[in-house]
């Protein structure tokens, strides 16, 4: 049987140039000869056959020696095609159907590296970079001397800042919507909600890259000095305080930030309005 394997395994990688001898294995009913020419497919990269010709044998190999492999091909031929999110789900099928299967440690990984290719634009949903992070994170856990660790940390590490971003653009936006009343129907504030969004992301993502916090405490303090300014009588000089106090945070922090002459002058027009003095309107 094995000189017959590799035979017919041989004969496909010569012979295998069209689309004739995929749509004779996929209706062929011998299934030595039809895995031959799924894994001659994905030698010539042809990834789309290939995947098709797995997927169409996986009942088939069932309770066979090739079944784990079988998966792990099919998985391995949707990524190559690009089919993420079949890849993604295979993969995971692997390692949980065979927690022992010699791809194991690489279903793992891929199953992450799937998920990483398939995130989706910062302002979208991002539930599958959430996906992704908890999928290379449990590689990491499972595998912590694998040789795919520094590429699995710097995923994770480009995910989480994808993260940031989408909760950043967040931010950026109840600022610039700024005393825009139609987003205030409840009675609160584009400020306060700028202020919010910004101080929960510093808080859930506490190793953001600096560029980040710069950013995040920037717009907070830009709200701050802002909503004090709109702010009743008697919420108007606390806002104040906090906006000088926000300063002197921002300041230690960022001592060269770009943004640093712009920080001065709220702290400079807290100050006098903490003082009784008049704001010159911007």
């Amino acid at each position: 049987m094995k000189k017959t394997s590799s035979f017919l395994f041989a004969l496909c990688l010569t012979l295998l140039t069209g689309c004739g001898e995929f749509n004779a294995a996929i209706k062929h009913g011998d299934a030595e000869y039809k895995y031959e020419v799924a894994k001659a497919c994905y030698v010539k990269g042809q990834y789309s056959h290939a995947q098709d010709l797995f997927s169409s044998l996986l009942v088939a190999m069932k309770g066979s020696g090739l079944a784990d492999e079988c998966l792990y091909m099919m998985a391995m031929s949707a990524y190559m095609s690009g089919d993420l999110e079949t890849a993604a789900a295979s993969f995971k099928k692997y390692y949980q159907t065979y927690p022992r299967g010699l791809y194991v440690e690489e279903a793992r990984y891929y199953a992450g590296l799937s998920l990483y290719d398939n995130v989706p634009d910062p302002r979208l949903d991002q539930s599958v970079t959430s996906h992704a992070i908890d999928e290379l994170q449990s590689f990491l856990d499972s595998y912590p001397y694998t040789r795919l660790k520094s590429q699995a940390q710097e995923m994770i590490q480009k995910l989480q800042d994808h993260l940031v971003e989408k909760e950043q653009r967040s931010a950026q936006l109840y600022y610039d919507l700024g005393n825009y009343f139609m987003n205030c129907s409840s009675g609160g504030s584009n400020y306060e909600a700028c202020i919010v969004t910004s101080e929960n992301a510093l808080r859930d993502f506490p190793y953001a890259l600096p560029e980040r916090r710069e950013q995040f405490m920037i717009l907070i303090l830009r709200s701050r000095y802002h909503l004090a300014r709109q702010s009743v009588e008697e919420k108007r000089l606390e806002r104040f305080r906090q906006a000088v106090d926000e300063y002197y945070g921002f300041a230690n922090e960022f001592p060269e930030s770009n943004y640093l002459k712009e920080a001065q002058t709220y702290l400079i027009k807290s100050q006098k309005a903490l003082k009784g003095q008049s704001i010159e309107e911007e």
